[in-house]
């Protein structure tokens, strides 16, 4: 029985004061430091009433406490559950009312919107912790945290003390569940054990070669696979350390690239170095590797970048559900647009229907192994229907061999959109846009972008006599959905194509309106 948290100590360095992060402003966040606020983190979750199994909602910015309350949700034996910064109340109330959190960790201006989503599940207050005074319901403390780390949360573990003994749990205990878009239905959980995690983490630091003398530069959010568990995981486990970064700023990256050695990012991270004339090959002589995932990187940019920096950026293939399952490889050929090949201990297939494919047949790609999730959270129905009998799990993605073994993915079964690296379900916005004044019907797209991957577009279908406007039905989806949702364009037009069935044809529209103008 090993907790996760366990599994990352074992590769914390000896020298406890090494850096673990480096902060903007320099300061250094030794491993001791991460030991010592993870554990009074642990100790402040148990206070409050959580028990292990309990899950633990976080919507912070990101900061090194976030990372240590993350630590110190694995050693109590709570369930992390990050939410993107970006969600607003309606998407909020979903995941607590679907997720039942036992206690929730927010930024100071966000603690009202969350205390009115609790007492509107459950109206019945729940007495002050530790002195702090919290609006919540019954089994639900709303804690705060903001992005120096300071706030209600603080107070309480800043009154712990140093030592807590891990809590034990068995690999198949649940160490977190994050939210994932699909395109059928809500958003659903899908549940990461503590043996999906470390089997990934494990597999990614050999397979990447990450040592101690690592320096990655983290510029991702940390409330997705990619940054937190990821990023994160190779370099705790390996005893590396980190420029933890805010967020992605061209010229912030290139300033720290002569000071780290790997890089993770999404296609939108290198396509924004690629558009500033200063980046080149100078800016990159100490950089081992360029990892770039969450979605497709054009094979344009591929190509482009390893003229400008004599490097190949190094594709992989992963989702919320896996982990990682697939990826080029640290020495050998890394081939434009493909993400190479199946990590250790992991299964991958291509099938079309129960046929497995040969090289260059397009087929559905399926996946097994310790990283692969065990289900959805209080969804026995749909579980069954996302793994094969033989224990598989359907990703949804479509798939092919090259005759070199390596996997390409050409595209999705269904609509899912990813921009910016993050996952966008066109029926969420749909509903929402067709319930605006004015609107028959509507169809949400994705269509090729430069920066982004994928940009977000709506069809809309007006009522007779009734008149869109464009930047009017932008700005009330701002007010409801995340940013990253909300349409970047919106076109009108007389009817949606449609099939003899009369199913909306998207694939027409993506055609159509392919030119983001």
């Amino acid at each position: 029985m090993m907790n996760l948290y366990t599994f990352l100590a074992q590769g914390f360095p000896q020298m406890g004061e090494k850096p673990a992060m480096i902060l903007p402003d320099g300061q250094q966040i030794s491993y001791s430091t991460l030991i010592t606020r993870s554990a009074q983190y642990a100790q402040a979750l148990v206070n409050t009433g959580a028990q292990p199994g309990d899950r633990v909602a976080v919507q912070v910015e990101k900061s090194h406490e976030a990372v240590a309350l993350y630590l110190g949700c694995l050693r109590a034996g709570t369930v992390f559950l990050p939410l993107n910064t970006g969600y607003q109340k309606s998407e909020l109330a979903y995941f607590i009312g679907n997720a039942q959190p036992r206690v929730i960790v927010c930024d100071p201006g966000k603690r009202e919107t969350f205390a009115e989503i609790v007492s509107t599940l459950n109206p019945d207050p729940s007495p002050a912790v530790a002195g702090v005074s919290v609006r919540s319901a019954p089994h639900t403390t709303v804690l705060t945290m903001d992005i120096a780390g300071t706030g209600s949360l603080a107070e309480i573990a800043n009154t712990c003390g140093a030592d807590f003994a891990t809590f034990a749990r068995n690999p198949d205990d649940l160490a977190a569940i994050l939210y994932t878009s699909g395109t059928t239905g809500r958003s659903k959980g899908a549940m990461i054990t503590h043996r999906n995690l470390a089997a990934n983490a494990e597999t990614l630091v050999k397979f990447w070669g990450f040592t101690g003398d690592d320096v990655l530069l983290h510029m991702l959010p940390i409330y997705h696979v990619h940054g937190l568990f990821v990023a994160l995981h190779c370099v705790l486990r390996a005893g590396a350390a980190m420029h933890f970064e805010p967020k992605f700023e061209p010229s912030r990256a290139r300033a720290l690239l002569a000071k780290s050695t790997v890089m993770m990012g999404v296609p939108t991270f290198y396509t924004r170095l690629l558009a500033d004339p200063n980046f080149s090959k100078v800016e990159c002589t100490t950089i081992r590797l360029f990892v770039s995932g969450s979605a497709p990187l054009l094979a344009e940019s591929h190509i482009e970048f390893s003229a400008r920096t004599g490097q190949a950026i190094l594709e992989r293939y992963g989702m919320t559900e896996t982990g990682m399952n697939t990826s080029n490889p640290l020495v050998g050929a890394r081939i434009a647009g493909t993400v190479g090949i199946p990590l250790p201990g992991v299964a991958v297939r291509v099938r079309e229907g129960e046929i497995t494919c040969g090289a260059n047949e397009i087929g559905s790609i399926e996946v097994k192994g310790e990283n692969i999730f065990p289900g959805y959270w209080q969804m026995p129905e749909k579980n069954a229907e996302e793994f094969t009998a033989d224990g598989f799990f359907k990703t949804g993605d479509m798939g092919q061999w090259l005759e070199n073994g390596y996997l390409q993915i050409v595209g999705r079964e269904k609509d899912l959109i990813i921009t910016g690296g993050l996952n966008v379900y066109p029926k969420e916005l749909e509903e929402k846009i067709d319930a605006l004044p004015g609107v028959l019907e509507s169809a949400v797209i994705g269509v090729p972008h430069p920066d982004f991957g994928e940009a977000v577009v709506a069809v809309v279908v007006a009522l007779p006599a009734a008149q869109i406007d464009e930047a009017t039905l932008i700005a009330t989806l701002k007010a409801d959905v995340a940013n990253f949702k909300v349409p970047k364009r919106v076109h009108v037009v007389a009817e949606l194509p449609r099939n003899a069935m009369g199913k909306v044809q998207k694939n027409l529209l993506r055609q159509q309106f392919a030119a983001l103008k």
